[in-house]
């Protein structure tokens, strides 16, 4: 026996229970208005966060004596370039900037080579003593980099690599941290597309420069963020092992120089700073799309 149905008395009937059905709560408050005091509390913590900036980039404009008598002014009273024309006439600038910049590039890049390698050796390949590697790596994770330091520094001087690039680069071209994001990221890719390339006949090399690399894009946009900021900011390191000015970089050039006999130059300082905050807003910008994604597949918190 067959039932005949109506489609428009059902799509009436189905529209009348849906207005009937309780609405759901509310996302918003009980007065049904957004919750003015979470954008309140935003805003609070981003003043907070980018006055500091705004006071660095207006003090670059102010002479030495404006910032000494009011500190916490934020307006320049007499807008001055003489920071900025003594930072790149008096100073030699191009020079400790170009220190700076092959540092920081070489340091990622070693980092993005040897962290990936080490990596995809920790995540896809087998081979003894493969878990207490990987436990020894989180464990220099947990050492403070001051722990390390003499001994570093001890290291370096044996090998006569004081106040050269390579003692400015070598001892940071892998880090414990690159490993580790890697060797997330990585393991989280699927093992068929590995052993589809192993089947057509490619090798571990091929494997990791054609298929591996192609697809760590957010980790490398991560890695690249990260060790390009430290190694630019980067001013323990170079005080001690560049013993000239030749191989100084532009943090301890600017720590050095912008301190005169009798004070401390803050306008010059704030106009370095300036100087040196630029690249690393650069980076991020260009490759802040990949940055979020790679926090958040590699498991960092």
């Amino acid at each position: 026996m067959s039932v005949s149905t109506n489609p428009v008395a059902e799509a009436a009937s189905l529209a009348e229970a849906l207005e009937a059905r309780p609405s759901s709560p509310s996302r918003t408050s009980g007065t049904g208005r957004p919750k003015i005091w979470l954008y309140i509390v935003l805003a609070v913590g981003f003043v907070a966060m980018i006055f500091p900036f705004i006071w660095m980039i207006l003090g670059s404009f102010k002479t030495n004596a404006e910032i000494r008598a009011n500190p916490l002014g934020l307006l320049p009273a007499e807008p001055t370039l003489d920071n900025y024309t003594q930072l790149f006439g008096r100073l030699d600038f191009t020079t400790f900037f170009t220190n700076s910049v092959v540092v920081a590039v070489c340091v990622t890049l070693g980092n993005i080579v040897f962290s990936s390698m080490v990596g995809y050796a920790l995540a896809k390949l087998e081979f003894r003593g493969k878990k207490l590697l990987f436990v020894l790596v989180l464990g220099t994770l947990m050492v403070p980099g001051v722990v390390t330091f003499v001994p570093l520094f001890v290291l370096t001087s044996n090998l006569g690599l004081v106040n050269s690039y390579p003692g400015l680069i070598l001892p940071f071209l892998i880090t414990p941290l690159g490993v580790f994001l890697m060797r997330q990221f990585i393991s989280g890719l699927p093992d068929d597309i590995i052993e589809a390339a192993r089947i057509d006949g490619a090798s571990e090399w091929r494997i990791f420069l054609r298929v591996i690399m192609p697809l760590c894009g957010p980790a490398v946009a991560t890695l690249t963020i990260l060790t390009f900021l430290g190694s630019w900011n980067n001013f323990l390191w170079p005080l001690v092992v560049a013993t000239s000015e030749e191989k100084y970089t532009l943090p301890v050039a600017l720590a050095l120089y912008s301190v005169g006999q009798n004070a401390a130059q803050y306008g010059l300082m704030m106009a370095g700073a300036v100087v040196v905050v630029i690249p690393v807003l650069l980076v991020f910008i260009i490759l802040q799309r990949y940055f979020v994604q790679g926090i958040a597949l590699t498991g960092i918190k």
